[in-house]
């Protein structure tokens, strides 16, 4: 709907002035809707692990949108708290940074991710005891849904757990 409507707007315009639509040209040769479209990968990593003409790429996308700039920087800030802290006390005071951060920068998305962040903080900050996650747990759940469901429901409770122990133990 929205590309018929932009076309019918290039038609106009041509009738109009008598002249074609041009878009604007970057100066790494992308037009603003190729650079958004070229630019979504590099969003996903870390900027030490871009190459020269990402970070060319980025620094264009991020003098025109600068508040994509701002959430990308908040979430990789969020991000190096749980790669670069060891200790779980300078993770917390790092957390509370970032949340305040979060709070000035008025982004939705990070919000519901700080309030997550504050009202489970206690559960979050075992991770930096030995840096493991519930992974593991999660799994083993995942496979005890997917044995009661292949046997359609449980009745005898003692007899199911004798085959999940046979099984998985």
């Amino acid at each position: 709907m929205f590309s018929v409507l932009l076309s019918d707007l290039a038609v106009l315009f041509k009738y109009k002035t008598g002249k074609s639509y041009e878009p604007e040209v970057l100066s790494n040769g992308d037009t603003i809707k190729q650079l958004l479209a070229r630019s979504r990968h590099l969003l996903f990593k870390h900027p030490s692990r871009w190459t020269e003409s990402q970070k060319h790429r980025a620094e264009l996308l991020f003098i025109r949108f600068p508040k994509l700039r701002q959430a990308y920087d908040l979430g990789i800030a969020l991000g190096d708290i749980f790669t670069k802290c060891k200790d779980k006390t300078l993770a917390f005071t790092k957390l509370g940074l970032w949340h305040n951060k979060v709070e000035n920068a008025g982004i939705i998305s990070f919000e519901s991710v700080a309030k997550s962040i504050a009202a489970h903080h206690p559960e979050i900050l075992h991770y930096f005891d030995n840096r493991s996650t519930n992974a593991s747990a999660e799994s083993f759940n995942a496979k005890l849904k997917a044995f009661r469901s292949v046997f359609r429901g449980v009745r005898d409770t003692t007899f199911f757990l004798y085959r999940v122990m046979k099984l998985y133990a």
